[in-house]
């Protein structure tokens, strides 16, 4: 099947775009891997350290007797869908034994959990977190001792902390080994139907309590289609697992077959030189990443993390690339939030391996890019099955729940559900796959708040109980580290169910469980130190319509305006630790990395 026309100029377009900053990207990594540190290149003092507690593989790596791998790790065992990593390194060791290689833990990065902190003071330090990870990713492989590396990370920021970081190792050969789901617990609309009880007062907290314990209830990825889950859709479209391995429930011996051929397989990468990291992330990597999001309505937040990652590849992308992505890439999925059913579901209908081959026979992502995890994107459209010791892989080519899944052909929506909407207050992102149609348009009174819990106090005390468009400001990158506001789901659901016209409109994070209410998130440019969001007054008519790509104060002349007072920066919880990031970073569009700007201005 040829590529889609637009998939092909948009693909273009980045190319064109990125050449500079691409060509200076891949000179780098060809220096790294004539000149740059490695075993060889070692002092025997160097050297000497980097293998005395290796044990029974000391010998093997002090006389290069094999390739090395570096294990980076997010392991901890407060997040659940890390906590099956904790076993992860000694097996993998066992495995690269056994095809003459050997392996070392590298280092260990930090993994929050976004779910642990919503709605808490530390969900401020969560997006930067995604910076520190990049940055103790590349203390963890500085050490030179490795031919290749594995990625042990699932969660939101903990995937492109770790590939950001891993890029700047491009010269090495490289996979992300996934932990899997947890199995399915309690159905995630009744989850919906508890919490928003609460928000109303009509369960208590107890009641609460139980219900999302019932959820969230064992090792393994949160099953809600959220940022985590979208992480590895995204791996799986760029190459970078063993096919399909994604979804695959922890402790299973189908997951333990997968994380041995991920083993082998970079065994086989190292000895051989070939299909390095920097190879593999491309241009067209980058788009079927943007593709997989848009088919699968995936999380708003790789509106931000993609850009990121394909900037620290020398790739330069934005939000136009996604939307016009949008209106050539259908809707194929629906896992909660943008329906009934979870990731597991979404596995059994056929999961990755029908998304690969549907986007494939109709030209919507790339088919020929180099990949890590296998030989061709081809291999990605079956899913995999142990048949006693072997491990082989079943084509998809049916989707086994409509309601869950379907072609490519046969839609739910023709578009992506990922907008641009733009105007006097500035550029963000709507996404429509989750919204009912005729909310598309919203025009409404502005309510200004800087604060969340601010806007739960005014629902609660019927300020809001109308037709209302929230304002949430001063929840970008450079104000407090742009936390996501997932305390205002429920709430504004509440509102909307009553029968309002609502909307909410920030410069903060929503992630892919933003819901059912309309909403313009990531605005750029942020309300610190004077965007125009900044201007807004309670009472100023705001006009949000997906449909045209509308995001504007209607009749207003915000320049005229003085910006409104920011509130102090935040501290407590670490969080003025983070001052030089929030002071350094640049816009949600560009990534919202306080890394990556310092990065470009040092290489301009």
């Amino acid at each position: 099947m040829s590529l889609h026309p637009t998939l092909a100029a948009v693909t273009d377009r980045i190319i064109e775009r990125s050449k500079p900053t691409r060509r200076k990207y891949l000179d780098l990594m060809a220096d790294e891997k004539d000149r740059g540190i490695s075993r060889p290149r070692l002092s025997c003092g160097n050297f000497a350290h980097g293998f005395a507690a290796s044990g029974e593989d000391k010998a093997a790596i002090s006389t290069f007797n094999g390739p090395n791998i570096g294990i980076v790790t997010a392991y901890n065992d407060m997040l659940s869908a890390h906590q099956p990593y904790g076993r992860f390194p000694e097996q993998m060791k066992i495995f690269a034994r056994e095809v003459g290689a050997t392996a070392q833990v590298a280092g260990g990065v930090p993994a929050m959990c976004d779910g642990v902190t919503q709605g808490q003071a530390g969900m401020d330090l969560s997006l930067f977190s995604r910076d520190v990870i990049a940055m103790s990713t590349a203390v963890a492989l500085s050490h030179g001792m490795f031919d290749a590396a594995a990625l042990l990370g699932i969660c939101d920021k903990i995937v492109p902390g770790l590939l950001i970081g891993a890029l700047r190792f491009g010269h090495l050969p490289m996979l992300l080994v996934p932990g899997g789901p947890m199995p399915s617990g309690l159905p995630n609309k009744e989850k919906q139907r508890v919490r928003q009880l609460y928000a109303e007062g009509k369960v208590s907290k107890d009641e609460l309590l139980r219900a999302e314990s019932r959820s969230y209830h064992s090792p393994g990825t949160c099953t809600f289609y959220g940022t985590a889950n979208s992480n590895q859709m995204m791996m799986e479209l760029m190459g970078l697992h063993i096919p399909n391995a994604a979804f695959i429930n922890p402790g299973t011996p189908l997951r333990q077959a997968l994380t041995r051929a991920a083993v082998h397989r970079l065994a086989d990468l190292a000895k051989s030189g070939e299909r390095p990291l920097a190879q593999v992330v491309d241009e067209k990597a980058i788009v079927n990443a943007m593709a997989g999001l848009l088919a699968t309505g995936g999380s708003t937040n790789h509106t931000i993390h993609l850009p990121a990652i394909a900037r620290a590849a020398g790739i330069i992308i934005d939000w136009q690339d996604f939307e016009e992505l949008s209106g050539a890439v259908p809707l194929l999925a629906r896992v909660y939030p943008n329906g009934a059913k979870d990731v597991n579901d979404f596995q059994d209908a056929g999961g990755m391996a029908f998304v690969t081959y549907t986007l494939g026979r109709e030209g919507l992502i790339h088919m020929d890019t180099v990949t890590a995890g296998a030989e061709s994107m081809d291999d990605w459209v079956g899913n995999p099955e142990l048949h006693g010791d072997e491990l082989i892989w079943k084509p998809a080519e049916e989707s086994a729940d409509v309601d869950m899944l379907r072609p490519a052909t046969e839609p739910f929506l023709a578009d992506g559900g990922m907008r641009l909407v733009k105007g006097n207050l500035g550029r963000a992102v709507f996404k429509t796959s989750a919204v009912d149609s005729d909310r598309w348009l919203i025009e409404a009174p502005a309510r200004c708040f800087s604060d969340q819990d601010a806007v739960l106090e005014a629902f609660k005390a019927g300020e809001l109980d109308r037709d209302v468009t929230v304002i949430v400001r001063f929840q970008g990158p450079r104000a407090n580290g742009m936390p996501e506001l997932h305390k205002l789901t429920p709430t504004l659901g509440v509102l909307q169910d009553r029968g309002h016209r609502v909307a909410l409109v920030t410069d903060g994070r929503m992630s892919g469980a933003s819901g059912k209410v309309p909403a313009a998130i990531h605005v750029s440019p942020e309300a610190l130190p004077d965007g125009p969001l900044a201007r807004v007054r309670d009472g100023d008519i705001i006009r949000l319509d997906a449909n045209t790509g509308t995001l504007e104060a209607v009749g207003v002349d915000l320049a005229s305006r003085p910006a409104a007072n920011s509130p102090p920066p935040p501290v407590g919880t670490g969080r003025e630790l983070f001052a030089l990031m929030r002071v350094t970073s640049n816009e949600a569009e560009q990534g919202a990395s306080a890394m990556l700007a310092a990065m470009e201005i040092e290489q301009a």
